[in-house]
């Protein structure tokens, strides 16, 4: 029995490891064994982190009654546009521009442009819209759902309609104290 031993034992150190001789990509390298030639997955479909369960539709899914969300799910704050406003520049800017106005590096590149978020159809939709083509691409866009977590995307949103109002703003919205100051300067 003991000779049987050394025997297996020496078979299996004979063995290659192949394990230690997979191939392997680095991140974003293209891979011709998936049809989507990337070589990162994406996360299943239905699956959920340990820890990152949230039941709570307005806020992961951007919907109310099955429908876009028409209010934020959380209280917006200087600290949020802070956020939503540098989250902006990283991931919407390069296509939508500092604006919003569609005009971006891609662009001037010869990629199709993005609509420009100051147009009606835009600045009427509701914040579960654009929580929808963020979190699932629109058009041209990509999702952006493994890039952007949750309530950076909310963030992105809240700087977006403050894009929106900063470019079609009147008088009128300025509040009353800012605004018998501003008309006292221009005097």
């Amino acid at each position: 029995m003991r000779r049987a031993a050394w025997l297996l034992l020496l078979l299996a150190a004979g063995c290659p490891n192949n394990m230690a001789q997979q191939p392997r990509y680095d991140p974003f390298d293209p891979s011709a064994l998936f049809p989507d030639g990337r070589s990162a997955r994406p996360q299943v479909p239905g699956t959920v982190a340990r820890g990152q369960l949230d039941l709570d539709g307005h806020l992961v899914l951007g919907k109310v009654d099955g429908k876009p969300a028409p209010t934020f799910p959380f209280p917006i704050t200087a600290e949020v546009m802070e956020r939503g406003r540098q989250r902006y520049e990283i991931y919407c800017a390069p296509c939508h521009d500092r604006l919003g106005t569609g005009q971006g590096m891609i662009v001037r590149r010869g990629l199709k442009p993005p609509p420009s978020f100051h147009v009606q159809r835009l600045r009427e939709a509701p914040p579960g819209h654009f929580f929808d083509a963020i979190t699932n691409g629109f058009g041209a866009m990509i999702d952006q759902r493994h890039a952007i977590p949750v309530r950076d995307r909310w963030a992105i949103i809240a700087y977006i309609r403050a894009l929106q109002r900063s470019q079609n703003a009147t008088l009128a919205d300025v509040p009353a104290d800012i605004r018998a100051r501003l008309e006292e300067e221009r005097r």
